[in-house]
């Protein structure tokens, strides 16, 4: 499945550490950052795919579940800590669930919001797949 976890560079230091994306940490030039919070345990989010958008989620705080299909196959990631994030690639469908009590969860996408570029029916990103090859 074209999805990676990449470790986030981090300086560790007894008054805490610090996170850093910057440079090639990531393969994409980041156009969009948005992020999800007081999502309820029962709650789903995401339920859809990106025809050319890639994303990378990071767990600020918190824990989720990520949910990932490539049309043949299905993935669970948990994701659980802030310097480790999951880069989701184009054509992979994410649900996002079993979010813990105060769960942040960070997005970094490669381009700006375009409705045209969202699958937003599981079926019908099944199609695209079929029609514009994985």
């Amino acid at each position: 499945m074209n999805i990676q976890i990449i470790e986030i560079p981090k300086i560790e230091d007894y008054r805490g550490n610090i996170a850093i994306i910057e440079g090639n940490v990531l393969p994409f030039e980041v156009k969009r950052v948005y992020y999800l919070f007081d999502v309820p345990s029962s709650a789903k989010r995401g339920g859809h795919a990106h025809k050319e958008q890639l994303e990378f989620l990071i767990p600020l705080s918190g824990s989720f579940d990520v949910i990932l299909k490539d049309g043949d196959k299905t993935q669970k990631v948990t994701l659980n800590k802030p310097d480790k994030g999951l880069l989701i690639n184009r054509n992979i469908w994410r649900e996002l669930e079993n979010f813990s009590s105060g769960s942040v969860c960070l997005v970094i996408a490669s381009d700006v919001f375009s409705e045209e570029d969202y699958i937003r029916n599981y079926d019908d990103f099944v199609a695209y797949l079929k029609t514009n090859h994985k």
